[in-house]
């Protein structure tokens, strides 16, 4: 039997312990976004927030999966409040969008936590999840650019969702997701 690491030593692995938290309240926050898109009767952009709830989910296992791999011990966090209540459709958009550039940023500091050790391995990892980040951006972006030129009629932006069905692509070099991907 292999003995799990109990406390790694490294600032690599001591981020990406952080970053299983920051990936589990991405989909926590996607899910209070696509219940208040629910409630509000738009289904697609329910939609839309649920499944990436699902991506981020995954994506936070599939760090958890990296790091059994490399024989660490995973702590499953506990996650920040959510915010559940928005004055319109753009709000929870444009809060989306911060969060993946936080996100990005968070990567950007794994990769350079990663290269500062000399741990090729978890670099190479962590080079998915920037590739990732950028389609994240650029898919928040174009959404927030629907929603602003749609000038209030939400009914486009649910056509919009619909016709393009955004951020539905599976990437089959996606890492190994502990218990399976969703």
């Amino acid at each position: 039997m292999v003995s799990l690491k109990k406390n790694p030593r490294s600032k690599f692995y001591e981020l990406l312990q952080a970053q299983i938290r920051n990936e589990f309240h991405a989909a926590q926050q996607y899910v209070a976004v696509a219940v208040w898109f629910d409630g509000k009767d738009l289904p697609q952009l329910a939609k839309h927030f649920y499944q990436q709830s699902l991506e981020e989910r995954n994506h936070a296992m599939a760090l958890v999966q990296y790091l059994l791999d490399t024989g660490h011990h995973v702590e499953i966090p506990d996650v920040p409040e959510v915010r559940n209540d928005f004055s319109d459709i753009r709000e929870p958009i444009v809060l989306a969008l911060e969060q993946e550039r936080g996100v990005e940023a968070d990567f950007r500091q794994l990769a350079k936590a990663a290269r500062d050790e000399d741990d090729f391995t978890g670099e190479q990892f962590v080079q998915w999840f920037l590739k990732e980040q950028v389609e994240e951006i650029a898919s928040m972006n174009r959404l927030l650019n629907v929603v602003d030129m749609a000038k209030g009629n939400v009914f486009d932006v649910e056509q919009f969702l619909f016709r393009e069905s955004v951020g539905e692509d599976t990437d089959s070099t996606m890492p190994p997701v502990a218990g399976g991907k969703l």
